[in-house]
Order: structure tokens, then sequence, then C-alpha cells
């Protein structure tokens, strides 16, 4: 897809966000929004994927570490195929298959179920070790929160990935600044994140997280590096698209109500406007 044809598209699931979490009246659009961009060019460009056969042994594997931001995971879910539009209006509902956590055995297209932060990275390091025993070709690619950096499993998967060289691994980091009490370096910094990360062995590379020119080009050095795992560190916003939400932590886990709904979508709906006119 060209960068356009990624903006379009990361504008739609920016829609399905807002239009899940208000449905459910509950649910977390401030890291949805700051992820749509990376997680439209992983499911559109990067993943081998297949909507059609979910579960092809070749695929590549995806794990969302920071498994609170479902309405953006369902949302390119959604817009790539592997289930209808519509039910993102049943988000977290009674006998819904979109829970407010990934659920593998019951949404298609994910490969693990997350919840407790810092959990998800262990899991997909166990996924690319899998790989290296076993001689397949896939990678594997999960996103964390940096809030989420605090848990001391990120440190321990972190060290064990290193030291097994998973260079079939890349971890993805959504630097957006704000968890849910306010300000990560208030809270508990887990800054320099690019130093940490270069002393527990990774290969680094810093990103603007809502460009999509920098997304192709640091995948694309990830596929090339031996010997040892990536970290993408992208610097992006929370709340991203929808005005009153933008760098606020009171979005990090609220709900709009239906004026709120109004606004965001038609703050949205200028962003597509926008996009159209190119």
């Amino acid at each position: 897809m060209t960068n356009l044809e990624l903006q379009k598209t990361a504008n739609e699931v920016r829609k399905d966000i807002v239009t899940a979490v208000h449905s459910a009246k509950s649910g977390h659009p401030g890291g949805s929004l700051s992820a749509a961009d990376v997680l439209t060019y992983l499911y559109f460009e990067e993943l081998n994927i297949d909507p059609q056969d979910p579960k092809k042994p070749d695929r590549d594997r995806f794990v969302l570490s920071k498994g609170h931001i479902t309405p953006g995971l369902y949302g390119v879910l959604a817009e790539r195929g592997f289930f209808p539009k519509e039910d993102l209006t049943t988000f977290r509902q009674i006998g819904s298959h979109l829970q407010g956590h990934p659920c593998m055995q019951h949404t298609p297209g994910l490969d693990m179920s997350s919840g407790s932060l810092g959990q998800g990275i262990s899991a997909a390091v166990g996924m690319a070790l899998s790989a290296k025993v076993f001689g397949d070709s896939y990678r594997v690619y999960t996103l964390l929160g940096d809030g989420e950096l605090q848990e001391g499993e990120v440190w321990e998967a972190s060290m064990f990935a290193s030291a097994k060289k998973l260079d079939n691994l890349c971890v993805i980091v959504d630097n957006n600044n704000l968890q849910i009490d306010g300000a990560i370096d208030e809270v508990n910094s887990p800054y320099p994140i690019d130093e940490k990360f270069k002393a527990f062995g990774f290969h680094v590379i810093n990103v603007n997280g809502h460009d999509f020119d920098d997304l192709r080009v640091a995948f694309a050095e990830a596929k090339t590096v031996k010997g040892q795992p990536t970290v993408i560190i992208m610097k992006t916003v929370k709340g991203k698209g929808v005005s009153f939400m933008e760098n606020n932590a009171a979005w990090h886990g609220s709900a709009p109500n239906d004026e709120q709904y109004a606004v965001a979508m038609a703050d949205l709906e200028k962003v597509g406007e926008a996009l159209c006119q190119k």
C-alpha cells in the first residue's frame, strides 16, 4: 500500500476505535489511537498473514502485550477482513467474541491472549525461540506500552531474547509518555528507553510512530539484523486524531459519551476529507 492508502486506513481504524469504545461505554481509546498507525502498517504491509487462513503455519505472529488496547487491534483486524466491521459495536458485550482483552480462542487473527502487562513479550519470545528450534521462517512481533516497561518481566524476557540471539523477534514500544496515572516519567520513569534496550543486547531503532516512511524504513531495517533482537521505539501522541483526547491521560481508559463521540467522529471525518484531497 502507498503511504496515503495507509493513512486513510489508519483513520478508518481510529473511527473503529471510537465506535467500539462508545458502543461498550468502556475501554481504552488513548493508547489504541496512538498505536493505530503501527497496527495498520503491520497488518496491511508488514505481516505475512492471510485473513482467509488465519492459522496458516508459516504466518508471522503478533502479540499485543499491552492487551488493553484491543479497540485498535480489533479495528485493524476488521479492516483487514478477519471479521465483519459490524462486530465492533459488540465490543465488551456478553457473548461477543470481542472482549476487553484479546482472547485467541474466539477471535480470528489472534495468536495470543493477553491481559496482565509484561506477559505478552514473554509469549512472543517463546514463539521466536520455537521458530529457531524447529527451523520455521516466521517472524514474531510484539507491541508494548511505555508504562508497561515498568514491569520486571519485560526485562527478564528481553535478557533471554538477547541471550538466545532471537533475530526473528521485533519488539515495538508505543512511547506516548502517558499511562493511567499520568506521565510515565513522573510515575516511574523508564527513560532512557533506547539505552536500556541497548544494554540488554537489542538493536535499537527510534522512529516517529505516526510517520509511515519512518515505519517502513524501520521494519525493513529490522529484517536485516542478525544475531540479536530488534526494538522499534515509537514516539507517539496518546489519543492521536481526536482533539480532546490527545496528550490527555484521562482518556487512557474512559469512553466518550454521545456528545463526545460526535465530536471525535467529526474530527476524524475532517482528517479523512483532508486525506482525500491529496
